[in-house]
């Protein structure tokens, strides 16, 4: 059965509030939750950005079998891996066991506010390399000491360990990243249904730390339900235009007044071809049928606006998860 998740976006919604959707989404049958580690709102129109690790900490103790997971962490500039380790197995032990702690490369607009500049995508994709190495091993338990290209450790040790360990994922968008990230990840992160993305993934899967069999691939995508369709066209337009601009582009962009330049010229028509608008529940459906059918095993749904949560469970969420398990077994 393909699980289906909820995603708490922290740039739309404040910490209170946060919490309170995770109880529902939890209420309402969701399978996992998954929350964006951000600190500025991809447009200034979405309006929050709290901060994602202290909300985890309220929803592990509010939530009570929801699994959950960020998504994603950038282990490599704003954070240090050692506290991204300390602060994962903290969670994981709030969790009781619920936790995945999903890794990516990183966006400028989040990066860059510690002032140590924006690597490019080679070096950004060695530094997250030698972070995983550097979890991984703190995980174990072990003093570690490292002396790397990036990073230096010193005596450090986690001293609150879970007693499940935290399962790393990580976010893959092509070949290069899956031969290198794919032997370190328990599970893949993918942005688009790519079944070949799949394939090479489970291929490669956890070679680099002899890892079991390959669990999950995790997608997702945006939604802007609503009863009203041009009401969610122009939600998603107002809030999520910049959503098309692909990867190259959003993750070298600094602030949100970058992305509103960049997005200008986006039409509402452009995004309503992109998201599923509206209050047809069969297009969010056929929308996460095309990950079902490239491989994935989960996807989380984004329903865009802050203000909109509380109607989409009283009025969607329960009959979307019914016709998406329906459909998709």
């Amino acid at each position: 059965m393909m699980r289906i998740g909820y995603t708490l976006m922290t740039e739309q919604a404040g910490p209170k509030d946060l919490v309170r959707h995770a109880v529902r989404a939890e209420q309402a049958g969701f399978d996992f939750e998954v929350m964006s580690d951000h600190y500025s709102p991809w447009l200034t129109e979405q309006g929050h950005a709290p901060y994602a690790w202290s909300v985890l900490g309220a929803i592990a103790h509010a939530t009570g079998s929801v699994d959950l997971m960020t998504y994603v962490t950038c282990p490599s500039i704003r954070y240090h891996p050692v506290v991204i380790a300390q602060k994962a197995a903290t969670v994981q032990i709030l969790a009781d066991g619920r936790f995945t702690l999903g890794l990516g490369t990183g966006e400028c607009l989040n990066e860059h506010v510690v002032g140590d500049g924006w690597p490019s995508i080679d070096a950004r994709m060695d530094m997250l390399e030698e972070a995983v190495a550097i979890i991984r091993a703190l995980h174990s338990g072990d003093l570690v000491t490292w002396k790397g290209e990036y990073f230096d450790v010193q005596s450090a040790r986690i001293w609150d360990l879970p007693e499940i360990p935290v399962p790393l994922a990580i976010a893959m968008s092509g070949d290069k990243s899956v031969e290198r990230f794919g032997p370190m990840a328990d599970d893949l992160i993918g942005v688009e249904p790519d079944s070949r993305l799949v394939h090479q993934w489970k291929h490669v899967h956890g070679r680099a730390f002899g890892l079991p069999p390959a669990r999950t691939a995790i997608g997702q995508i945006p939604i802007s339900w609503d009863d009203d369709r041009d009401v969610a066209i122009a939600r998603a337009h107002q809030q999520f235009r910049w959503f098309g601009l692909g990867w190259p582009v959003n993750s070298e962009l600094p602030t949100p007044a970058g992305f509103a330049a960049a997005s200008q010229f986006v039409r509402k028509e452009d995004v309503a071809e992109n998201i599923p608008c509206g209050p047809d529940l069969d297009a969010i459906v056929e929308a996460v049928k095309a990950y079902k059918d490239a491989g994935f095993t989960d996807v989380a749904l984004v329903q865009i606006g802050g203000d909109t949560q509380d109607r989409f469970f009283d009025e969607a969420a329960k009959p979307l998860l019914e016709a998406l398990h329906v459909e998709l077994g």
